[in-house]
């Protein structure tokens, strides 16, 4: 029972961590390091209430960090993608099963793709003609939450 109660504490606190990282993304286009380091951090507290084994459950985990942070980073050098972003993705990749962990990138991908169109046509309308700047933290929280919410909801209720 306890560790059914961490592991849905952590849960809860990881939803309230990628609301907090949309909603300062929109704010000032950036995810704080203190925000990404914490949520890292609270991985093996989350593999540990999940009662994953060192090999090979969290091998693949750290193995799906590394190669989501690879890709990422590739895409921050070719100026596609903002550092938070890769680094938010990266610890996510810490805490979602990988088959999981692919459909938030398939969600998010849809959501910032809505998210792009959207600035895109409020930028035009606005005549602006400086760069478009995108919150991509924002579909990243969508497509986290997208996977996490379910699992959210079969956890028994504590009474």
């Amino acid at each position: 029972m306890l560790m059914t109660i961490v592991q849905y504490g952590l849960l809860i606190a990881l939803a309230i961590a990628l609301l907090y990282a949309a909603f300062t993304d929109i704010r000032s286009r950036t995810i704080a390091n203190w925000l990404n380091l914490g949520i890292a951090a609270f991985a093996p507290v989350f593999w540990w209430a999940s009662g994953l084994s060192l090999w090979p459950d969290v091998a693949i985990q750290l193995g799906v960090a590394l190669a989501a942070f690879a890709v990422f980073a590739g895409m921050f050098a070719l100026g596609m993608m903002g550092g938070g972003d890769v680094k938010l993705l990266t610890a996510l990749a810490l805490w979602i099963e990988p088959n999981a962990f692919l459909q938030l990138l398939l969600v998010m991908a849809v959501a910032g793709g809505v998210l792009t169109v959207g600035m895109a046509v409020v930028h035009a309308m606005r005549k602006r003609k400086d760069k478009l700047a995108i919150p991509y933290g924002v579909a990243i929280a969508i497509g986290a939450l997208w996977v996490l919410v379910p699992r959210l909801s079969q956890f028994p209720t504590i009474a």
